[in-house]
């Protein structure tokens, strides 16, 4: 077992909305004290930024090119982490000295799995720089070498949660990520973990009421609560190649794209999409060694009320109860960025990150790049 160590995870989702800070103690393996957590959302200009830069990055062959402006918005990016950095550490009234690394997820910007290629910008050297903080980087990349997806990492920060979830959480249980993408990790009470991305999360209902309402996305579900869910819709989605293959592969999120216009009102587009998520985890969730008893829901996702009441009614019909990561005694904002630090300390301990039943590599590897403050 190695030494309890004090990390700070720093995500920054395919929802592209900012940045969460949290803070974990952590052996890297079982032993887990959550901290306190933080979000540092991107002013519109930036996110505009970003957005831009997926298509820039969709001219990237290697992983190390950096088309157009891309070397300038992933400099920007990575100031604007060492900033949420410098804030968590003052407002928690800590010092670089008392943080032993920083898990640095990036931006993702190009993810595709089958060429064996995906781009996160962020460089983790200039992090350290700036934070005098080490700073561990490009978790996803030994994945891929070795085989695998390059996704889901979380699992095995989930499965070191389901250790310690309340009685009321009957296994199977399910930890369903709604950002995006949606993406599900499957524990049984052996502690065996399957992982998968499961389809579209927040991304199409966001892009859907930026491209009609000019807003970023519907917050609490309030557009889709005014629609009708368009059934030709939901069965055209859920047709997809994708829930249908034999093999489970992560997503990108252009994989699915919008309605034409002409096929919904806003408020029927945005209540559509909404059960497409739903339903795309209750259909991906078929290809999970045992029907799930609880559905743990954390992310964005989890605070629109038509998501979750369409998710809840649908595992119902199949035996299941859906509960909101703080119901299970948890921080939904801060999950992801909390195993992102996880993460780190595994890395640092040279433990596997990723396994055959999360991402398809081989054999369960470790990985990321370790930065140190010049």
């Amino acid at each position: 077992m190695g030494q309890t160590k004090t990390a700070f995870g720093l995500m920054s989702g395919t929802s592209m909305d900012g940045i969460d800070v949290a803070l974990l103690r952590t052996d890297g393996d079982q032993l887990l004290e959550r901290g306190p957590g933080m979000g540092f959302a991107y002013d519109a200009g930036f996110r505009r930024r970003l957005q831009a830069a997926l298509e820039t990055a969709k001219a990237i062959s290697r992983r190390d090119e950096r088309p157009g402006d891309l070397v300038a918005v992933e400099r920007e990016l990575t100031w604007r982490h060492a900033d949420a950095v410098r804030s968590f550490l003052q407002e928690n009234r800590l010092l670089p000295s008392d943080v032993d690394v920083i898990g640095f997820h990036g931006q993702t910007v190009l993810h595709r799995p089958d060429q064996a290629l995906t781009v996160q910008l962020g460089d983790g050297a200039l992090l350290a720089r700036e934070t005098g903080v080490s700073v561990v980087f490009d978790m996803r990349a030994n994945d891929m070498v070795h085989g695998g997806q390059g996704a889901p990492l979380i699992p095995v920060y989930h499965a070191a949660l389901a250790r310690n979830l309340p009685p009321q959480c009957a296994f199977p249980v399910v930890f369903v990520n709604i950002g995006g993408i949606s993406n599900l990790t499957y524990v049984d009470a052996g502690g065996q973990i399957v992982a998968f991305d499961s389809g579209p999360g927040n991304t199409l209902i966001d892009q859907w009421v930026e491209a009609h309402a000019g807003i970023p996305f519907d917050q609490g579900g309030m557009i889709a609560s005014e629609g009708r869910v368009l059934s030709g819709l939901v069965a055209r989605y859920l047709a997809n190649p994708f829930f249908t293959g034999s093999k489970r592969r992560s997503l990108d999120r252009n994989d699915f794209t919008l309605p034409a216009d002409a096929e919904a009102t806003l408020e029927d587009g945005a209540r559509t999409l909404a059960h497409v998520t739903a339903a795309a985890i209750l259909k991906s969730a078929g290809h999970l060694p045992a029907r799930p008893k609880t559905f743990v829901v954390c992310g964005g996702g989890r605070l629109n009320r038509v998501i979750m009441g369409d998710l809840a009614e649908l595992a119902a019909a199949e035996g299941a109860t859906v509960m909101g990561a703080e119901a299970a005694g948890l921080n939904g904002d801060s999950m992801e960025a909390e195993a992102w630090a996880y993460l780190a300390v595994r890395s640092l301990e040279g433990l596997p990150l990723t396994f055959p039943g999360t991402t398809g590599v081989r054999a369960p590897v470790s990985g990321g790049v370790l930065a140190v403050p010049a």
